[in-house]
């Protein structure tokens, strides 16, 4: 099985691309339920609501879309995979007839990644970097980029007590052994992205850090991608509520991009379009 014809070429070259967030979901931390209608315990997919807001961030600026049916916050319960692939397949057929962007699907899901990948989905992104039985060698078999993502311990407890030696190479050590992993089963080097995975199994410490050691990552080879619009680390460091993180989560975002980051995950893409044109042309001359 291969990846359909309907994908779309991810917008690695030139200046770092925004990747507008949109979480068909009950529980995410900042938007959980908003994409959704009925019974919280098997509510399905609000189209309108959907379009709504996927054309409001093409127009802002939105170069990928990324759809996530299952959460991945912090105390966070699984969603059966029935339910997660029903939501993404009805996701991805009103997105990619609407949209000339490529979607990338949020997923762990072995079953989710081949649906998504009939469907047109442009990019697989795993949190759990292709870990869960079945997922390599699915991922493989779609001939799909796919985004390799660092976290310690599961979404249910992994901000429970994460502890790290030296996170930066921790975490580079990490990738770097599910990069090999991904090489052995046929994924090529040309097919892969990473993500540290700032507040997956990371203090406020270890997230910081994580930022000033994101040269190192960027080291890899992959394009790094990170996400950090509206976390909890931007609330520990200035006090706001979900949100008014706006602030903060440009602030981090353009660290980020001038650390080596190429594709900036969030949920506020105006302004993170904005924050990124400006950093671009002051870094050299819009990296055209």
């Amino acid at each position: 099985m291969t990846a359909s014809s309907a994908a779309r070429p991810l917008p690695l070259a030139g200046n770092p691309a925004v990747m507008g967030v949109l979480n068909v979901t009950v529980d995410s931390f900042s938007d959980g339920g908003e994409l959704l209608r009925g019974d919280p315990q098997r509510a399905e997919l609000d189209g309108d609501a959907l379009l709504r807001r996927a054309e409001a961030m093409v127009r802002e600026g939105a170069a990928i879309l990324d759809v996530g049916a299952e959460s991945t916050r912090p105390g966070a319960s699984p969603v059966p995979e029935a339910l997660e692939c029903e939501r993404v397949e009805a996701a991805l057929a009103l997105l990619l007839p609407r949209f000339d962007v490529p979607v990338s699907v949020d997923t762990s899901s072995p079953r989710v990644m081949t649906r998504a990948a009939e469907a047109g989905a442009s990019l697989l992104n795993d949190v759990r970097a292709l870990r869960r039985p079945g997922a390599l060698e699915a991922a493989a078999a779609t001939g799909l980029p796919v985004c390799l993502m660092h976290m310690q311990g599961e979404p249910g407890t992994m901000q429970d007590d994460p502890a790290y030696t030296d996170v930066v190479v921790e975490v580079r050590t990490f990738l770097a052994e599910r990069m090999e992993a991904c090489l052995g089963a046929g994924i090529g080097p040309e097919r892969l992205l990473v993500d540290p995975g700032f507040g997956f199994g990371k203090t406020l410490a270890h997230n910081l850090e994580l930022l000033r050691g994101l040269p190192a990552l960027a080291a890899l080879g992959p394009p790094v991608l990170v996400g950090l619009s509206r976390k909890r680390m931007i609330g520990a460091l200035t006090g706001r509520p979900v949100g008014e993180r706006l602030a903060g989560g440009l602030a981090l975002a353009v660290l980020a991009v001038e650390r080596g980051a190429r594709i900036v995950r969030t949920h506020d893409v105006a302004g993170t379009v904005d924050a990124l044109r400006v950093t671009a042309a002051v870094l050299d001359g819009g990296r055209s």
